[in-house]
């Protein structure tokens, strides 16, 4: 089994958490286990670090891509395992007008902004509310009126907990104190189920119950459409491999599928993942009405853990979330958040092998 070379536990290094007050935090990590499942996880960006689990054979793997040490999620550009916001996605020329304001926003990514800006929640330092390595980890952080131009001061917090013995439970809040802004936070893991060091996620099956999908330009803002996916290489409602027509697309996948309503109160499934090799199946639910599926066209050539370099296509997001740029459409669910209100944003997951 390759060896898991993470930074060290708990106390590893001091930074400020953000540039208006520089508290000093101290970064950590901390572990959830049970059984031969155990995941990690950092308070830099709430990010998670890895996911270990068996194979059909019982052998253990980490399914996550990630970093061997801090400095390496510093000075990432992936977003590998954080929680992204304080809007994730993408907000077309870095604006928008809320109650008779105009917004003027940090833009990171060309004339846009990209998963909260240049110092967005991925890179900050978050304060650890509670942790029990056989239950649960709470990150929170308090987020300042006016960071990366966003209106009003937000209190956000992170749980990700352990239910049963293979699912993990992500449930992320956010409480606006005293303007009205939008919140759309999101969680942007990588998956390889083979195993992070395995190769390209070509072959692994997917099903994904959205039927339709919000287009985006060449700048991969939407264009406030929503269309059917029916006959297009978008279709997953039937299982089949993630490359089985990636030659029908320049770039492979990056977008917002607009998830089916299944008519449940609390949880919606999302989307059903296998490996045939390990024998490894992932499967999501959310309350979420969007999921943003990424096939890691964008990686190049990143060193990873263990020196393995990840090259595109190495790993598969699945982002639950509200639609992106939604503050810019208003045909789109509304991801403004009035002051009083609370955010929950729900994520499960579910991990077998055969």
């Amino acid at each position: 089994m390759a060896k898991i070379s993470l930074f060290c536990c708990f106390i590893v290094v001091t930074l400020f958490s953000n540039n208006r007050d520089c508290e000093a935090e101290k970064v950590g990590v901390y572990e959830l286990k049970r059984g031969d499942f155990s995941v990690k996880f950092t308070n830099y960006g709430a990010t998670m670090l890895s996911a270990i689990l068996p194979d059909k054979n019982g052998k253990l793997a980490d399914i996550v891509l990630g970093f061997d040490s801090l400095k390496g999620y510093k000075n990432d550009t992936t977003y590998f395992g954080a929680i992204v916001g304080r809007v994730a996605n993408r907000i077309g020329r870095a604006q928008f007008h809320l109650n008779g304001t105009y917004y003027q926003l940090v833009n990171n990514d060309g004339l846009n902004m990209l998963h909260g800006g240049y110092k967005g929640f991925s890179d900050v330092v978050w304060k650890v509310h509670s942790h029990r390595k056989d239950s649960h980890v709470t990150f929170t952080y308090h987020s300042y009126d006016g960071e990366e131009g966003f209106p009003g001061e937000v209190h956000v917090s992170v749980t990700y907990m352990l239910i049963e013995e293979n699912k993990l439970g992500v449930k992320m809040e956010a409480m606006a104190l005293n303007k009205a802004t939008p919140v759309n936070l999101a969680l942007h893991s990588y998956w390889n189920l083979g195993g992070h060091d395995s190769g390209d996620i070509f072959s692994h099956n997917l099903q994904l119950f959205g039927s339709k999908i919000t287009p985006v330009d060449d700048e991969l803002i939407p264009t406030g459409e929503i269309k059917s996916i029916k006959g297009t290489p978008y279709d997953f409602l039937q299982p089949r491999e993630i490359g089985s027509r990636f030659n029908e697309l320049p770039h492979g996948y990056d977008i917002n599928y607009v998830l089916d309503d299944t008519n449940t109160d609390h949880v919606k499934k999302v989307a059903v993942v296998q490996e045939s090799v390990s024998g490894r199946k992932l499967e999501l639910w959310t309350n979420q009405p969007g999921v943003q599926f990424y096939s890691s066209n964008m990686l190049g050539h990143v060193k990873g853990k263990d020196g393995f370099v990840y090259s595109n296509y190495a790993g598969f997001a699945l982002e639950t979330q509200g639609f992106p740029d939604s503050v810019n459409h208003p045909n789109f669910p509304s991801q403004v958040l009035n002051p009083g209100e609370t955010y929950v944003h729900v994520m499960v997951y579910r991990f077998t092998a055969n």
